[in-house]
């Protein structure tokens, strides 16, 4: 099994590797020195007072700051000359939240969605081009779907894949595919690079993504997006169920109560609207 959804805590080794290459280690340790003390002063720290009080060459802080600044690290007041956290640093922040609170925020819409459809919900997020289970609430009844969370699926034969990519870069989608392929899965599945991409253009324009029995034959899903507070797909949250519960009929039912249920968990990742 690929790896799943890691959170951002935990034990870590910091230590350096005997393989690390002293100057880089050295580059990397003073550069987050830098950034952790300007976190500390609102007020932002000039030039000197870094090389000061970090024991750095004037030198190298002056490269260490064009470079912090140059990447949003950093920002410089131009009326005082003094350097503050830039806006890269409360992005990072703002995903490592959403990351952490995503399941937890997640779940109980999913338990909504299946008292409200019937069928089985899913979260799913994209890991090295694989869609992976990260939450899911199951459906009442004898009939289940055989989905785990930590359970990866291909991208070109799953609703949620197809939210995944469909605002992927189009370089790193080709990656995937060459790796990957487009395995026929059953007699639906879309096997060819033109119909996957003209299937990704047909779900930006429906604003929801179907499996079709394309993974499993008598197993119908609609996915949707979950955006945070950037507006970047976060992740997929499906509804799966079989085709004689989950009829084509069914269809824009299941999708406006998927995007209901999508729509609330990315304002609470801080997104105001779902617009594809």
């Amino acid at each position: 099994m690929r790896s799943c959804f890691t959170f951002p805590f935990g034990m870590m080794n910091t230590m350096p590797t005997k393989d690390a290459n002293p100057s880089t280690t050295t580059s990397v340790e003073r550069a987050l020195s830098i950034l952790e003390l300007a976190a500390l002063d609102e007020r932002g720290l000039a030039h000197s007072e870094i090389s000061r009080r970090l024991k750095i060459p004037k030198s190298t802080t002056t490269y260490l700051l064009r470079t912090l600044e140059h990447r949003g690290y950093l920002r410089k007041n131009e009326d005082t000359g003094r350097y503050q956290i830039g806006i890269k640093v409360l992005g990072l922040g703002q995903h490592v939240m959403a990351g952490v609170n995503l399941t937890r925020i997640s779940h109980r819409h999913l338990t909504t969605l299946v008292e409200k459809t019937r069928l089985t919900a899913h979260l799913a997020i994209l890991d090295h081009g694989r869609a992976v289970y990260i939450d899911r609430a199951e459906s009442p009844g004898f009939v289940k779907i055989n989905t785990w969370i930590g359970r990866d699926l291909p991208i070109h034969s799953t609703g949620v894949g197809k939210i995944l990519t469909c605002e992927l870069n189009p370089a790193d989608l080709d990656a995937i595919l060459e790796r990957d392929g487009l395995p026929k899965k059953t007699p639906k599945t879309i096997t060819t690079r033109n119909g996957y991409l003209a299937e990704l253009n047909q779900v930006r324009r429906l604003g929801y993504a179907l499996d079709d029995e394309e993974n499993n034959l008598g197993v119908r899903c609609v996915a949707v997006p979950v955006r945070d507070s950037t507006g970047r797909i976060r992740a997929a949250l499906g509804a799966s169920g079989t085709t004689s519960l989950f009829t084509q009929e069914a269809i824009p039912q299941m999708a406006a109560q998927a995007l209901a249920a999508a729509q609330a968990v990315s304002e609470e990742l801080g997104y105001g609207t779902l617009d594809m």
